[in-house]
């Protein structure tokens, strides 16, 4: 367990250290309250300083936010590759995200704030963070995303593919690009699934929050195998399938990507970006060494039932930004033994995709994303 100190109020005290993107302890803490200017702040934590805010608690989100603007008027620089610029983009988002989480608060031993205006955060820690262990410390920026959470996790975010909603936990990728799940909720299902005789099953290989399984359930099929290896992810699809009650079809499998058996159709929407997170909330968006795509195809076949189907959802982002080739992806296919029967294509609506200031634009303009239909070589 790490341990963060400071002197207040002339005596020296302590609380536990908490990081969801297990940033280092800082090297100093400085108590600060509602007199820090912003660029004071930011020279702080330039420094690596960190600030334990005692003052108001609306005061402290307004500080971020200034603090945010002044880091924002030196945006990264293009790069002269596409992976130059990408890996400028990651370097100055992380620096950025560095900084601005040196702005820290304490929680009280039942994750209650003593700050003038604070919110009781209490059930969103409990929810992200597990029942309270005595006082701790997170920065500002990480308590406002376990707040926000929160309210998503209350609200929901609307499938129109399921005609409900899906309420996502705190570090579970959110369904909110809908693309990839109309995809999975519009292409045709296998011929093996419309005219098997007995129980058809389906896989969904890294399930979230479940929306994936849901839709399939939805569709008809059978039975359904939701996997995934975060057990944030497993609580969270055990919850939506409740919800839409369909319990009774789908179980929830886990920590694993593959469950044991076979099936007529296994799924897999892996992260879409070869590179490595920073934290739980990005384990959605990147894959180290591409580690879960190499797996959903090299152990595919073993897990097909005769004339099953895999489908795999992948924008080609990574292509675009030159981290993977359309080479290396169709080679991975072929050495696992997989031939491509069909691919699938959707144009991404999200708004990104038409933010010119955006340093990535040019990739994301021209992002497809695509559901390629394999099946087993022999």
């Amino acid at each position: 367990m790490s341990t963060i100190r400071w002197t207040e109020d002339h005596s020296r005290r302590s609380a536990r250290w908490h990081s969801e993107n297990h940033s280092p302890l800082p090297r100093r803490v400085v108590v600060a309250d509602d007199r820090m200017r912003a660029d004071h702040a930011c020279r702080h934590a330039a420094d690596g300083t960190a600030l334990l805010w005692r003052g108001d608690f609306h005061n402290a989100r307004q500080l971020l936010q200034a603090m945010g603007r002044r880091l924002d008027r030196r945006p990264p620089r293009p790069g002269s590759t596409p992976s130059e610029s990408f890996d400028l983009h990651r370097r100055s988002r992380a620096h950025r995200a560095g900084i601005l989480g040196r702005v820290l608060v304490l929680l009280e031993d039942d994750y209650t704030i003593a700050l003038r205006r604070a919110p009781d955060v209490r059930l969103a820690c409990q929810e992200a963070y597990g029942p309270p262990q005595g006082q701790v410390i997170v920065s500002l920026r990480e308590l406002l995303g376990v707040i926000g959470a929160r309210q998503w996790r209350v609200k929901g975010v609307d499938v129109p593919a399921l005609d409900a909603r899906i309420h996502p936990h705190y570090g579970v990728f959110s369904p909110v690009r809908g693309e990839y799940v109309d995809l999975v909720a519009h292409t045709p299902l296998p011929p093996t699934i419309e005219h098997r005789s007995v129980t058809t099953t389906a896989f969904d290989l890294g399930t979230g929050t479940g929306v994936l399984a849901a839709v399939l359930a939805r569709r008809g099929v059978e039975r359904v195998v939701a996997t995934d290896i975060s057990p944030r992810a497993l609580a969270c699809a055990k919850e939506n399938i409740h919800r839409l009650a369909l319990s009774g079809r789908i179980e929830v499998k886990g920590p694993c990507l593959f469950p044991e058996g076979r099936a007529d159709l296994i799924v897999c929407n892996p992260p879409w970006l070869p590179a490595r997170p920073t934290g739980p909330v990005e384990q959605g968006v990147y894959d180290p060494d591409s580690t879960m795509l190499n797996g959903f195809l090299t152990q595919l076949t073993a897990h097909l039932r005769p004339g099953g189907e895999g489908w795999l959802v992948l924008s080609d982002l990574a292509e675009h930004l030159g981290l993977r080739t359309r080479r290396q992806l169709l080679a991975a296919i072929h050495e696992a033994g997989l031939l491509v029967t069909d691919r699938v294509d959707t144009k991404p609506g999200h708004p990104r995709a038409q933010d010119t200031t955006d340093s990535l634009h040019a990739a994301r303009s021209a992002e497809i994303t695509s559901l390629w239909r394999l099946t087993s070589a022999t």
